[in-house]
């Protein structure tokens, strides 16, 4: 069965989908700029700058921790119930957690409660884009004109982009306009606390999208496909016990994309500043301008599998490209030109985007329609907390330890091998009928035998 969305109201549903990723992306994701900038001082100004530094990068891992949670939740209750309403509550909880970060006494005013709430909160948006992911990335692929799949599959990872820009953009902003000694203060707060505003607005987006009538019978007929299937046990279970293969296929996979990632947009924020004595303002532009094109190249690279009848070749491609930039890229940034700088981070977001661009649609073909949901956000939101949650952390650690950024560089090659080996071993099931059950799984092998 091919269904999908007639052309004017697949656009006005793609455009809902990526807004509010935006949003969520963008409480998620001013944590990490927050924690490469002042959380070090503000939380935790006992301890050596290095030290603040790994603290505050270490609070920022333990949002990871928490997204495979998130992840198991929404998939649960995605896989019975449809896709959005774990969407609807994935922007509460974030909205709640990032604004409650925004008006947070430092540790000055109330000592060490002040980090563990910082951590408290950080868990809780863990939860919500953990369980957001999944629902938007399949709200587009499972819609979508099977002809144009990666490309509107693309168009969620760009939400994330876009989210992240907007934290930085921000961010740049503030400390364009306000002095050190204001930022340090209550300047770093505005981001937070405009959050819970602009969620409130994302979730509005959300509601509506119920309203669109393609969407209604597009949920219905998911719903009776999976009545058809006869289906008694929770997704999550059928997904681990029968798809967890999969499951560790699409965590692979994801490695070297999430830890580059979080490189190129927070770990870079601090070693520009503080190794290579570049200015605030300066790497903040360098890092927005180049993620900013992602906007242009992931659906770009997504249209691109479309034509040619493969997501694996173009990931693969673009894992083995990571691991060869890795160094030169450093090499460009240790020179502190801004000029080299931009150029070495373009090049990496655009590597980059060759990977992140068609990842939707590859894990969304990976899984049967029934426990889709389950198997995409298991495999993304594990990887994470490995991969994403812990880069800066790595980042800032190896630096700290061998004074040099090679050691970075062969971290980011590790995870490219990581990657590499997962994804060549993915089956390629390029437009798969995503309407297809489990049970078709099932019946495959009885009927060969037969």
């Amino acid at each position: 069965m091919d269904q999908h969305a007639p052309p004017e109201n697949m656009g006005r549903l793609a455009a809902a989908a990526v807004f509010a990723t935006a949003l969520e992306w963008f409480d998620f994701l001013i944590y990490a700029t927050a924690a490469a900038l002042v959380f070090g001082h503000q939380f935790f100004p006992s301890v050596s700058p290095v030290a603040g530094t790994l603290a505050s990068f270490a609070t920022f891992a333990v949002g990871f921790v928490a997204r495979p949670l998130g992840g198991i939740i929404a998939g649960h209750v995605g896989d019975r119930f449809g896709r959005k309403p774990p969407l609807v509550a994935a922007m509460l909880l974030m909205g709640v957690a990032t604004f409650a970060i925004g008006v947070l006494p430092g540790y000055a005013t109330i000592g060490v409660w002040a980090p563990i709430l910082l951590v408290v909160a950080r868990l809780v948006q863990g939860l919500g884009v953990g369980a957001q992911w999944g629902g938007a990335a399949l709200l587009l692929t499972e819609h979508a004109p099977i002809q144009r799949r990666g490309f509107y599959g693309s168009l969620v990872q760009t939400g994330a982009i876009a989210g992240a820009v907007a934290g930085n953009l921000f961010f740049l902003l503030l400390t364009t306009m306000l002095s050190e000694e204001q930022f340090a203060s209550w300047g770093w707060r505005v981001p937070f606390l405009s959050g819970l505003v602009l969620v409130l607005i994302g979730t509005y987006v959300q509601l509506k999208i119920e309203d669109t009538p393609v969407f209604r019978e597009l949920q219905q007929r998911s719903a009776e496909s999976t009545r058809e299937a006869g289906l008694r046990k929770a997704p999550l279970v059928q997904a681990v016990r029968h798809y967890w293969r999969q499951i560790l296929q699409a965590a692979g996979a994801f490695f070297v994309v999430n830890a580059t990632f979080y490189i190129l947009i927070s770990g870079m924020l601090n070693y520009a500043t503080t190794q290579v004595g570049m200015s605030r303002s300066a790497i903040l532009w360098c890092v927005m301008g180049a993620g900013l094109t992602q906007v242009v190249s992931m659906p770009f690279f997504g249209a691109l599998t479309d034509r040619m009848g493969s997501r694996k070749k173009l990931y693969l491609t673009g894992t083995v490209l990571m691991a060869v930039w890795a160094f030169p890229m450093f090499w460009l940034v240790d020179t502190g030109s801004v000029v080299l700088v931009f150029l070495a981070l373009l090049i990496g977001f655009t590597i980059h985007a060759t990977m992140y661009g068609p990842q939707a649609t590859l894990y969304a073909e990976m899984f049967p329609a029934d426990v889709r949901y389950s198997g995409a956000s298991l495999g993304y939101q594990f990887a994470s907390v490995f991969a994403g949650g812990l880069a800066p952390f790595i980042m800032t650690a190896l630096l700290a330890g061998t004074g040099a950024s090679w050691s970075v560089a062969l971290y980011i090659v590790a995870t490219a091998v990581v990657t590499f080996a997962a994804v060549v071993t993915i089956k390629e099931r390029f437009r798969r009928d995503l309407y297809e059950t489990s049970d078709a799984d099932v019946a495959r092998p009885v009927a060969a035998a037969e």
